[in-house]
Order: structure tokens, then sequence, then C-alpha cells
């Protein structure tokens, strides 16, 4: 007797519904997982609100944009995480929903589904999708220059250069790797006789215009920023020897990112059924030639070109982001299968998808609370930054009579004071003072802030580098915090010392 599922009877009748369910819940797994699980910000993501908050046009991080939502985002939801953590969401949802929408027109509603449902099973999606970033933003914005892009070319709508040029111009102020994928848009363009018509009007003129006028203030700012960290980068190229063991190492990371979709798909084969012809069929009408070309390209061609540039420059972390590159996989999988799609052994498929949808909150979960027992090592994510925060902040108060204006020392202790306090210092980078401009070693000696090392003393005393670079630095007695979970680790010892403002009067203790 065949056997038909609800789910596959919900993909056949509602598509809509399926993508919408499957990206809603793997979104509020994630939403949730750090709310229970972090007591500080993963990742850079402090440094992140420490860049955003000074709203300058760019840094050596690049450019502005998902720094300043991402300050946008942390004071709407009154200096709390979740505000940035829903953004992360927020961005994983608009991809989810524009990759259903591409293939909706491509493969039909049915097929683009069952494209979202492996899709959601790339790590990349995972646990890495809640560190807010240029990566994490980048995504939902090149699934819309993609979509906007088969409108262009698939369709032939000339109403679409507009939203192609807003979502170009958004993705080109994220990350420097939006120049890598819109050249390979370009291409892609030029090489197919139907992207060469789309260009041949003045449409592509206009959208030029609208780009270079979005993005001219960030272009001022490179044509003013210092050459140094260009010609360190361009180091890289030098490399021969660490390409040849870099770029492996990136695409052997890219395909363990999309093994949950290669599980899947061999838990499907035809092989293992027993009765592959009685098993449920997923149709689609006949696939247009260039719609497989495009689906294609995009799946291998920024992986490809990806991994090369940031093997060339030296990068340990894709260009871009792994979950941008990936971001066609599920649909091209889907393409490759044909266009009937027999649903085998639904019951091992439904477990198996399960399992790999929970693995990356597993290991999560293994990592914060078995790692600290058994490997003694620290977990960035149980710092307590709250009481971080409330402790320096309130005694360099009582101490000069102004609130905290500027943290330096410790680049991750500094970061995690600078989002943790209420009136949110200014970070100051002391050692590469050139990576923050908004913040110079003079105007913190004149303003005052305060300095924290990790002490390795029960007297606290600094680094000699830091003593170099403030030499009326005067050392407090160091302050130990428990970690929300210390395992085998020892306590979190602090050292700190104020440098006092001189444009005002201090208060006495």
């Amino acid at each position: 007797m065949r056997f038909t599922s609800l789910i596959v009877e919900l993909v056949r009748a509602r598509p809509r519904l399926v993508a919408w369910m499957v990206t809603l819940l793997a979104a509020a797994i994630w939403l949730i997982v750090p709310l229970v699980l972090y007591s500080s910000p993963p990742g850079d993501l402090a440094d992140v609100l420490a860049f955003g908050r000074e709203y300058v046009l760019g840094t050596d991080l690049g450019p502005p944009l998902a720094f300043w939502l991402a300050d946008v985002a942390f004071r709407l939801a009154g200096n709390h995480m979740i505000g940035v953590y829903l953004l992360s969401q927020l961005c994983f949802v608009l991809a989810f929903w524009t990759l259903f929408r591409l293939g909706q027109l491509i493969v039909g509603a049915q097929q683009s589904a069952l494209a979202v449902v492996l899709t959601a099973t790339i790590v990349a999606f995972g646990f890495p999708n809640v560190e807010f970033g240029p990566s994490v933003l980048a995504e939902p914005l090149w699934a819309l220059v993609l979509l906007n892009t088969w409108r262009l070319i698939g369709q032939g709508r000339r109403d679409a250069w507009f939203a192609f040029s807003m979502n170009t111009g958004l993705l080109l102020l994220t990350t420097h790797a939006g120049f890598l994928l819109i050249g390979l848009v370009i291409a892609f363009a030029l090489a197919v006789p139907r992207g060469r018509a789309a260009l041949a009007s003045f449409d592509p003129l206009f959208a030029v215009a609208v780009i270079v006028v979005m993005l001219c203030p960030y272009l001022i700012f490179l044509a003013q920023s210092n050459p140094g960290a260009a010609s360190s980068l361009l180091a890289g190229l030098r490399d021969w020897q660490g390409l040849l063991t870099r770029w492996p190492q990136l695409v052997g990371g890219l395909v363990l990112a999309l093994a949950g979709v290669a599980v899947l798909s061999i838990a499907n084969s035809s092989r293992l059924s027993s009765d592959p012809e009685h098993a449920p069929v997923i149709y689609r009408p006949p696939v247009d030639p260039l719609g497989r070309q495009f689906v294609l390209f995009f799946a291998l061609a920024p992986a490809v070109t990806a991994t090369l540039v940031s093997a060339i420059f030296g990068l340990d972390d894709v260009i871009g982001g792994a979950g941008t590159v990936l971001l066609m996989s599920g649909l091209a999988t889907i393409l490759l299968a044909g266009d009937l799609i027999y649903l085998r052994r639904q019951r091992v498929l439904r477990v198996i998808w399960t399992w790999i949808i929970a693995a990356p909150v597993a290991f999560l979960f293994a990592v914060t609370i078995v790692d600290p027992w058994l490997g003694g090592n620290e977990v960035k994510t149980m710092m307590p930054a709250a009481d971080i925060g409330a402790f320096f902040g309130d005694n360099y108060f009582r101490r000069t009579g102004t609130p905290l204006a500027a943290v330096a020392g410790d680049p991750e202790l500094a970061a995690l004071i600078g989002y943790s306090v209420s009136r949110r210092p200014h970070l100051l980078l002391d050692a590469t003072p050139e990576r923050t401009p908004w913040m110079t070693l003079s105007k913190f000696n004149e303003t005052g802030g305060l300095v924290v090392w990790r002490a390795a003393d029960t007297a606290g005393t600094p680094p000699d580098t830091l003593l170099k670079r403030f030499p009326g630095l005067v050392p407090e007695v160091p302050r130990s915090f428990s970690r929300y979970l210390n395992g085998r680790q020892p306590l979190l010892r602090i050292g700190w010392g104020i440098i006092r403002p001189r444009t005002t009067g201090s208060a006495t203790q």
C-alpha cells in the first residue's frame, strides 16, 4: 500500500505554507538558543556593536551598513542583545523566503518548497547565523539580487531594474564580497543572449547611477583611507604555497557544511528503497534551459571564486560568508533531481532531517556546557558581561564623577565593557589605534577612561605595553568574576586602572 505522509501532502497542496513552517521553525530555534545559553555576545558581535555605535562611513572591517543596523537593533531593544539576535533571524527569514520565490519562478512552488527544506540543513544557516555581521546581512541581499536578476534576464521584466539597483547598492554597502558577486552577475548576463538583450537598453545606465549615488560616501571614505591596510592585504598574493594549503581547507569546509544535503539525497536514493516506483512524486513542469544554467552557475561560481579569493589573500574564512555562497545549493540539488522527485522512505527522511536540524543545537550545548569541564577552555559566551559592565561603569562614575566615556586595553574585555555599560563608552584599540579613528590616545588621556587587562597576579600589574602607552596608569585591586559556567577554569581576574579626565573635576571616592 502506498503511504503518503501529511508533510508530502502539504508540499503538494500548500508549498508556500511548508516553506514558511521550515523557515520560521529554524529562525525560532536560533532566536531562543542564544537567549537561553549565552551570557555574552558570540564571535565578534561585541566588536560589531562597538564599531556600529560610531556611525562612521567605513572601517577596516568593511562597509558600514551591517554595523549601523546592529546598533539600531540594539538600541531599539533597550540595549539588549535580543534586538541583534532578532535581526539575525529576520535576515534568515528574508533570505529563505526570497529563495522560495526564486525557486517558484524556475522549478515551481512544490519543488521550491523542497529546496527550502534542503537549504535549511546547511550548517552555515545554523549557529554561525547568530553572529550578526556583514556575512549574515549579505545573505538576504544576495538572494534579492539573484531574484531580480532572474526577473530581468529570465523573464525580461524591465520594471525589476530599480529593485535590482537598490539591492545591489545595499549589498555593496554590506560586504566587499558584494563586488565579487555582482561581477559574477555581470559575467552571466554577458554570457547568455537574453542577458545581453537585457543590458542593451538605457535601463542599466540608470541602475548604475543609483548604485553610484548609494556608494558615493563609502567610495569617498575608501579614497581617503590609509592605503597601508590594502598593501598588507596584497602581500598575501605572493604566498602561493599558503594558497595551495588554504584553498582545499576552505573548499572542505563548504563541503562539510553541505553534508546534510548529501545525507538526505543518499537516503532518498532508489537503491535503498524496495519499492521505488510506489513512492509519492513531486512533479514540476519542464525547466527553462536558461533557468537550469542560472541555478547551476550561481550554485557553483560564488563558492569557487570566493574560496579562491579568500585563499589568495590569506583569509581564514570564506569572503562573504558560507551561507551567502551556498545559498543556491539546495535549489541546485532539486534541479538536478529531475522533473519527477520521488520521496522514498519518508519516515527515515523525516528523522534524518530532524536530527540534522538538531545537531548544531546539540553541538553548541556540548561546547558551551561540557567543554569547560573536560577541556578547561574558556567559552566566550559564558563571560558575565552584565556583571562586568555594571561593576566597571559604577566604579568609574563613583571615582571620577563622570560617566565612563572610553575603554581600552585588552581588546576582548574592552569590547565587552563597551557594549554592556549602560552609557556605552567608546572603544579604543590602543595597540592599533588606526582601527578606531574616533578615539585616539591623546583624546583618551584628555577625556579619561578605563584601561583593562587580564591580571596574571593578585597585584594586578599591568603589561609593559600598556604602561608604555599609558604612562600615568595606576593599577587598582584586580576584580575577579565567576563565569556563568566555570567548570575547571579559574576565576576571571581582570586588572584595571583609571585615566582621570582632565577637562572636568573629578570627585573623591
